[in-house]
C-alpha cells in the first residue's frame, strides 16, 4: 500500500496503520534509514495519551521478540507489516509472506515521488498486489489498484 502524503501527517499515518496492525495482532517492521525520523516514531510510541505500543529500537538483543521495530536494517521480528519510512526499500531477504507492505513518501518532495514510483513497478513487477492512496483532498483517496499477479 503507497500511501503518498500531500497534506503531512506522517507520524498521525504511521501510528494509523500501526494501530490497525497491531490490533489484527500483527508483528511491524519499520524501516526507516532517517535516526532523526526513527527517534521521533520511537518517542511517539511511549506517549500514553496515543495508546503505548510496545516497540524497540533495533539494535538490542531483544530485536527479534519485539511488536514493532524500529531500524534502518533486515526485518528480524518476524513481521507480517513492513513499513518502508524516508527512501527506505524491501530487502532480498525479507521475509515472504508478509501481509503487508506500507511505502509512505513526502507528496511534496520529487526525489521522494520518483523513488516510490519505482518502488511501485518493482513491487507489481514482482505479481504483488498494490494500492495508491493520496490525501490530497484532506482525507484517504484509493487513486489507483493492481490486482496481484495470476500465478
Amino acid at each position: 500500500m503507497f500511501y503518498h502524503l500531500m497534506r503531512g501527517g506522517l507520524t498521525d499515518t504511521v501510528m494509523m496503520i500501526l494501530g490497525r496492525a497491531t490490533g489484527q495482532g500483527w508483528r511491524v517492521m519499520i524501516r526507516c534509514p532517517d535516526t532523526g525520523l526513527a527517534q521521533r516514531i520511537d518517542d511517539l510510541l511511549w506517549l500514553p495519551e496515543d495508546s503505548f505500543m510496545a516497540h524497540g529500537r533495533a539494535g538490542s538483543p531483544h530485536d527479534a521478540r519485539q511488536p514493532v521495530l524500529i531500524g534502518p536494517g533486515p526485518a528480524v521480528n518476524a513481521p507480517q507489516g513492513l513499513m518502508l519510512l524516508a527512501g527506505a526499500d524491501v530487502l532480498p531477504d525479507d521475509p515472504e509472506g508478509l501481509e503487508r507492505i506500507w511505502v509512505l513518501f513526502d507528496g511534496a518532495d520529487e526525489a521522494a515521488v520518483a523513488f516510490a514510483r519505482g518502488q511501485w513497478t518493482a513491487l507489481t513487477g514482482r505479481g504483488l498486489a498494490a494500492q495508491y492512496w493520496s490525501d490530497e483532498g484532506g482525507s484517504w483517496v484509493k487513486k489507483n489498484e493492481k490486482p496481484a499477479a495470476a500465478g
